[in-house]
């Protein structure tokens, strides 16, 4: 039986360095407003509460900012994702920040524990620290380390207090316990943006990285139909689309990290296209669109809303 889609609106931007991708998902709304499309009046939606309000208050966990905040935010994506799809909805989350992926990612794989779960991450960043490793204590650069379960301890720079000890193991059991996904089942495609101990953590799993000029020069469907082998023992995949996949001088600066010779929006487009030929595809997230920083009117938006709309219409083919 064919899924309905579920959106997801999940307005967290705390997460993040720089405030502004709560307004995200409005954007888009908007974007969409301003083409005439009721896109998001088609499909049933669910809008999860958020601890926004808590940027005013003084960050305890240096390492972590706001962890215990992130931490009660990806448990309720993960109750949201994991009870769609039990209801046998596909759920495409947006999302303000990208540390929200990891209760993204937790609810997916709470839905299905007997499942190998692959990821797809299309995303200018490797997201593979831990509290440990994080040169700026933002835990949107820590999702896939918490799904893979791994601090990287062999890399550590940090000395973390017990506080932030202990809600790091929380958030790592979020859903089920222990690792969401094996590190040699996580494709990057577009990440071009790592820090060493990222690149360590890429070396020790054995992480492919499509990177842009590998995509161009082999072609966008010889590399998906090998990223695709790569996870050929996964029984399901997520998507995380980070806006910042994008070439912000092409596309658009409305993001917090935005980094240049990215991919257009008709190459993302054609990826996640592709992934949705598998088959295998269980849920789609997009993330981190901040109208604050769009230096063009609602470019960024524009374009998360042109990938939006039409990967929905192969979904539902």
């Amino acid at each position: 039986m064919k899924k309905q889609i579920k959106i997801i609106k999940n307005r967290s931007d705390i997460g993040a360095g720089t405030r502004g991708a709560d307004m995200g998902i409005d954007a888009i709304e908007i974007a969409a407003i301003n083409q005439g499309n009721n896109y998001f009046d088609r499909y049933p939606f669910e809008d999860l509460k958020t601890a926004n309000e808590t940027v005013y208050d003084k960050v305890q966990y240096s390492f972590a900012k706001r962890i215990q905040y992130v931490l009660e935010q990806c448990t309720r994506v993960s109750t949201a994702v994991h009870q769609n799809l039990k209801e046998n909805y596909f759920p495409l989350v947006l999302s303000g920040d990208h540390s929200s992926a990891l209760g993204t990612i937790s609810g997916v794989k709470a839905a299905y524990p007997d499942k190998t779960l692959g990821i797809v991450w299309i995303d200018a960043h490797a997201d593979l620290h831990s509290p440990f490793t994080s040169p700026s204590g933002n835990i949107h650069g820590m999702p896939l380390g918490a799904a893979i379960a791994d601090d990287n301890l062999a890399c550590q720079a940090n000395e973390v207090s017990d506080g932030t000890r202990a809600y790091w193991n929380a958030i790592k059991n979020i859903g089920i316990e222990g690792s969401k996904v094996k590190g040699e089942h996580i494709v990057f495609f577009g990440v071009r943006d790592t820090e060493e101990p990222e690149d360590r953590q890429i070396e020790k799993y054995g992480i492919h990285n499509y990177m842009v000029h590998e995509v161009r020069y082999r072609g966008i469907e010889k590399c998906v139909k090998e990223a695709l082998k790569r996870l050929a023992a996964c029984d399901m995949i997520y998507i995380s689309f980070d806006v910042d996949s994008l070439d912000c001088d092409i596309v658009s600066y409305g993001t917090g990290t935005p980094v240049p010779k990215g991919f257009d929006i008709p190459e993302v487009i054609t990826i996640i296209q592709g992934l949705i030929e598998s088959k295998k595809v269980f849920c789609i997230e997009c993330c981190e669109v901040n109208p604050l920083l769009d230096h063009n009117g609602n470019k960024m938006a524009e374009a998360a809303f042109k990938v939006l709309e039409t990967i929905t219409k192969r979904l539902e083919q």
